[in-house]
């Protein structure tokens, strides 16, 4: 199949191309920076998700996961919700191959914690899901959201480096931990291939902090 994978170059978005990849799927990577995957089944678009004009021409695409976004920036609107309207409407018309698509939400767009216009548009992208889903179910397509909560990327070094901080949100961390790449790849697949019947869920990944222990950790 053929995966489009938005914001490839990071660590979600280079997890994600590298198990599609690895299970024997073609991977088109979209990224305002170059490539930090290489693989005889992988190409890399420099673009940006905010300008429609500058996406490319990908065509028959089975699976698209949103992933692109920023925080604490100023842009989030832009890139966090336009920049994913922009590819997903680009990309699902006239495709006949479109089997799965899948945005990278937030917790915040449940609990509306961390910074204001970063809960906002990730609120927005899940709302935004829902209405794609409910076009296309008629096709069979599931689109869905997984709203994770701490996730170790250089994005949270600020509070995963920080022991002090650290120490606060494992305080209130049920499980004790946070959720590496590789499981978010997990996620993704499964929800983009296992999964044929569920259709505009946002599934809430935070190790129980939201249910269980809800607050918010940031330097101040």
């Amino acid at each position: 199949m053929k995966v489009i994978v938005t914001g490839a170059s990071g660590g979600i978005g280079a997890a994600v191309c590298r198990r599609f990849l690895a299970l024997g799927h073609s991977v088109h990577g979209i990224d305002i920076l170059p490539a930090t995957t290489e693989h005889a089944n992988y190409v890399h678009h420099i673009a940006d998700v905010t300008d429609s004009a500058s996406l490319p021409g990908i065509t028959d695409a089975a699976v698209i996961f949103n992933n692109a976004g920023v925080q604490n920036c100023g842009t989030e609107v832009e890139v966090n919700l336009l920049g994913a309207v922009n590819v997903t409407e680009k990309y699902i018309n006239d495709n006949a191959s479109l089997r799965s698509i899948l945005f990278n939400a937030s917790a915040s767009s449940v609990s509306g914690k961390e910074f204001p216009l970063y809960a906002a548009s990730k609120a927005g992208l899940v709302g935004y899901m829902k209405n794609v889903a409910v076009r296309l179910a008629p096709r069979g397509v599931t689109c869905n959201a997984i709203s994770l909560g701490g996730v170790y990327t250089p994005l949270n070094d600020p509070v995963a480096n920080d022991p002090a901080l650290w120490k606060r949100i494992m305080d209130v961390t049920p499980m004790k931990k946070w959720t590496n790449v590789d499981e978010v790849a997990d996620w993704v697949v499964f929800l983009t291939l296992t999964n044929r019947s569920m259709s505009g869920q946002n599934i809430l990944i935070d190790n129980g902090e939201h249910d269980l222990a809800d607050t918010f950790v940031w330097p101040e």
